[in-house]
């Protein structure tokens, strides 16, 4: 929505979340689905197992939905909706394991607290709720943001985290396991507060695509530091442990098929083939579909194999990629879930049928069970696996955080008239100097350019050594 965008002060950061297809879905739905019962049978039908399915987490917290709750911090603030502000104090622990693996971030935050370059910069976020995102948000507050946060996913929200963040003042609406109606009236919480009105935002593509951006936005998900260093080695370590500590799996010997050969794609099929899996890959693009065939991986359609393989990853950022038909043809106990941005990729909406049976085994893990007694193992209802059902790199982490709060300072400190009302990429300059701030963790050594070969190169000494296009 565009109604509390100030015209010439609103400034955007993108993080992928599709919030249109989701709202579209969400409104053919019941508007209060699986909100309060924790107790419910886990063998049910699809639909009556689903609307329960956001209360599986956290079961031994208090059955009260957070909206029920009147919760206020130790300062005696209310402004925030949490699942339980006594966790603060294990959130802050958390907080501060992340700091001590995102290095260029507090840097960020030593160097340029003094200054405060976002002075009066009022920030509305909407993004995964994790222990890293907090080291980001303190950091933006460190700066002189004010800052008001809502998650993402309904399953990636670190409840002790929330806490900790509601109890240092921010305004934080989100918690682990909400529905969707929970989803939704805890962002519309988080942006119409009266007396309140963001003058920057985080997501805005979808705007610019339909022409109706009012403001200039920055896409750090495009970005050379997001995509080469997040999408790539964060999914190759993460992959496994979502899958392990959901399954328990053994990957030595499975048949694996991962639809997209993207930098998410390379990345889980490095960790997979690592793990002594055989791997399959499906992808639409010949250049991706040429890299993974010379990286050893047979490109296949993913009829070709879906009756044989153990795991089904998505990858793509795409919708429909697993639909009906491919699910009902796969094996007994074949696993499948998504790495993708979005839930858009499995079409989980077409196993809510009164002939196929939902049972909850775990936290993010139902059994699809068909008439004749197969089952189909979904992790996180098709939802983003780790953020949903593991951790991820803070580390890496650290790398997207910090790229985040630079585009911020770059579009609230820049010249009027330097960025129009479209979304721009990160200069390369400033994508180099993320990478920089990284380097002293490795002991690294740059080696630099003489003013001869600086010169024979066409650059300056100092950067930015790629154009703009690069990618």
């Amino acid at each position: 929505p565009t109604h509390f965008a100030e015209p010439g002060l609103t400034v955007a950061l993108h993080v992928q979340i599709q919030f249109a297809d989701q709202k579209q879905e969400f409104n053919k739905r019941p508007s209060k689905i699986g909100r309060r019962s924790l107790s419910r049978s886990i063998s049910q039908s699809s639909t009556d197992s689903y609307s329960s399915a956001a209360s599986y987490t956290d079961s031994s917290d208090d059955e009260t939905s957070p909206r029920d709750k009147q919760q206020k911090n130790s300062k005696g603030n209310g402004d925030f909706c949490i699942k339980n502000i006594k966790q603060a104090d294990f959130g802050r622990r958390e907080i501060e394991i992340a700091e001590q693996e995102m290095p260029a971030l507090m840097a960020l935050r030593k160097r340029a607290q003094g200054e405060k370059p976002l002075a009066g910069a009022k920030v509305v976020g909407c993004t995964h709720i994790t222990a890293q995102t907090a080291v980001l948000m303190e950091t933006l507050s460190a700066l002189g943001a004010q800052c008001r946060w809502a998650a993402c996913n309904i399953y990636s929200t670190q409840n002790e985290v929330a806490a900790a963040l509601a109890e240092g003042g921010f305004s934080v609406f989100a918690w682990k396991g909400e529905s969707e109606d929970d989803f939704w009236w805890c962002i519309d919480r988080c942006v119409n507060v009266e007396g309140w009105q963001p003058n920057m935002r985080i997501n805005c593509i979808m705007l610019s695509k339909a022409g109706k951006l009012c403001v200039p936005a920055m896409n750090v998900n495009d970005s050379v530091t997001k995509q080469k260093f997040d999408n790539l080695y964060c999914c190759r370590e993460s992959i496994l442990d979502g899958l392990k500590r959901t399954t328990d799996v053994m990957f030595g010997g499975k048949q694996v098929v991962v639809c997209g050969y993207g930098e998410v794609g390379k990345g889980c099929c490095a960790a997979l083939k690592a793990m002594g899996s055989i791997v399959y890959v499906t992808e639409i693009d010949p250049i991706c579909a040429l890299q993974a065939c010379m990286d050893g991986f047979r490109l296949v359609k993913l009829n070709e194999v879906i009756r044989q393989v153990d795991i089904v990853i998505t990858c793509t950022g795409n919708k429909n990629v697993v639909v009906r038909e491919y699910l009902d043809r796969m094996k007994n106990g074949c696993i499948v879930c998504n790495m993708g941005h979005s839930n858009t990729e499995i079409d989980v909406a077409s196993l809510r049928t009164p002939e196929l049976t939902w049972e909850r085994v775990r936290s993010q893990v139902d059994h699809v069970i068909w008439p004749d007694g197969k089952r189909v193992v979904l992790l996180a209802e098709g939802r983003l696996l780790n953020l949903s059902c593991s951790t991820v790199p803070t580390f890496v982490l650290s790398i997207t955080a910090t790229t985040q709060a630079l585009a911020l300072i770059e579009l609230y400190n820049a010249p009027e008239g330097r960025y129009k009302q479209d979304v721009y990429l990160l200069p390369k300059k400033m994508d180099e100097y993320v990478a920089s701030l990284h380097l002293p963790t490795f002991d690294a050594h740059l080696t630099e350019l003489t003013d001869e070969q600086a010169k024979y190169l066409g650059l300056n000494k100092n950067g930015p050594f790629k154009p703009n296009y690069y990618r």
